[in-house]
């Protein structure tokens, strides 16, 4: 009965985890003798502390990313490309009130970095899901 009940929840959980942690339990409720017991014991202990380091690691990852200025690097870097964008269209294009050099070596490369990164990158993403799949 315990059996069936604990092989429901697994499939209800889903998961390999959630499997291995039923399994082992169910080897500990049919062990025979006591080393038995104690390894089928000690396996889903093992089940329990790598469920645990998990839950840490992922608290570790949102505390790090889930700061203001862990966010910053990305866009502030695009921000002075969008600068220089808004400059040559708006100042020197539309309004005609000067001229400003093009961008050349490096600092072109990574104009065009961050613009297909901004711009193309879900795109791409798109793409090569759907590539994936067949």
């Amino acid at each position: 009965m315990a059996g069936a009940i604990l092989g429901w929840l697994g499939n209800l959980l889903g998961g390999p985890f959630a499997k291995a942690a039923v399994d082992a339990y169910r080897a500990k409720l049919s062990a025979d003798n006591t080393s038995e017991k104690i390894a089928a014991d000690l396996a889903a202990r093992e089940l329990g502390v790598e469920q645990r380091e998990r839950e840490l690691a992922t608290q570790v990852v949102f505390a790090e990313q889930g700061r203001w200025y862990t966010a910053l690097p990305r866009p502030l870097f695009a921000f002075a490309f969008i600068i220089y964008v808004w400059k040559v269209v708006v100042w020197d294009k539309v309004l005609g009130l000067g001229a400003t050099d093009a961008l050349s070596g490096d600092v072109a490369q990574w104009a065009m970095i961050v613009l297909t990164a901004y711009f193309g990158g879900r795109s791409l993403e798109k793409v090569a899901r759907i590539l994936g799949r067949k």
